[in-house]
């Protein structure tokens, strides 16, 4: 069975699935699922995904909650109801992992580490990640990615142009528009 769900996809949070906070927002993060705007396409590149029988998994830092800027069950209402709208879209997210750690407590789980991969590979049985992706929008999305030994792709939806590329040490393996270009990168194999 395990052999069967080998197809999945990670896919960080802000920036990729809905408009990043930064700029806009009371304290630059989502905070509340009001302030959560999914970004042009992704209801469809979810539901792309199901079609193919691949499995989608959210790997986000949220470091608002370490901050006190956001409550645990805050964040856990904003996924479920996110979840929820990608469900009567069709589409489907299998698991989602967030570190709400600060930098400065050097945890294993936040990005650019792969902690939180690895854990959704105990969690879903993945013995590998060779083939499976991981789409972000940040240099940290894809230097965690590369650790992990997951092909990269950066949408320019985010925080990230192509001229930031130029100075990263990590660089994306496909560089797409936005999620549903980056679905259609994997899909096409």
């Amino acid at each position: 069975m395990a052999g069967q769900k080998e197809k999945y996809v990670f896919i960080d949070r802000d920036g990729v699935i809905n408009k990043d906070g930064e700029g806009w927002t009371e304290y630059g993060y989502i905070t509340t699922w009001e302030d959560f705007k999914f970004l042009p396409g992704v209801l469809e590149a979810f539901r792309e995904l199901e079609e193919a029988g691949y499995r989608s998994v959210v790997i986000s830092n949220q470091k608002c909650v370490g901050r006190g800027i956001m409550t645990l069950s805050r964040l856990q209402e904003i996924t479920d109801n996110m979840k929820k709208a990608v469900s009567e879209a069709g589409g489907s997210i299998h698991g989602v992992f967030y570190c709400t750690h600060l930098d400065e407590d050097e945890c294993l789980c936040r990005k650019p580490r792969e902690g939180l991969f690895l854990e959704a590979a105990g969690k879903f049985g993945i013995k590998n990640f060779t083939g499976k992706y991981f789409i972000g929008d940040s240099e940290r999305d894809i230097a965690a990615g590369k650790k992990a030994g997951l092909g990269t792709i950066l949408v320019l939806s985010g925080k990230s142009s192509l001229a930031d590329i130029e100075n990263w040490e990590n660089k994306p393996d496909k560089v797409v528009e936005g999620l549903r270009d980056a679905v259609r990168t994997v899909l096409e194999g």
